[in-house]
């Protein structure tokens, strides 16, 4: 089955952390780069963070230095550690196909709020 599911969201205090997860199908996971995607209330989805298949990670201007994506290819696993949040991270993160989501591998996502 062919599937990816996040966890990890939560509710947190302007500069605190949070570590996403997300589980992927081994037919994904194995052959294909993998970001971190979000979307917040009334804007489009975007990336956030991707790790190839090698371990080369690039981020968002608006999450570099405070984001650390990792994936553990033994678990089929990719990480998302968010430290120093801010309220404008609030949003709805999604992992994927990098650098190009698969539109039939969305899953439901992780809420992430920051309260300020």
């Amino acid at each position: 089955q062919v599937q990816l599911v996040e966890s990890g969201g939560g509710l947190v205090q302007a500069g605190g952390s949070l570590r996403l997860s997300c589980a992927a199908s081994r037919i994904i996971f194995s052959f294909n780069a993998m970001g971190w995607y979000r979307q917040a209330p009334g804007k489009q989805r975007e990336p956030v963070a991707a790790t190839t298949t090698g371990g080369t990670t690039n981020y968002a201007d608006s999450v570099k230095g405070r984001f650390t994506i990792s994936r553990d290819n033994a678990k089929n696993t990719v990480y998302l550690q968010m430290n120093s949040l801010k309220p404008e991270d609030t949003a709805v993160y999604y992992c994927n196909t990098a650098p190009v989501p698969h539109p039939n591998y969305w899953g439901q996502g992780t809420q992430v709020t920051v309260s300020s």
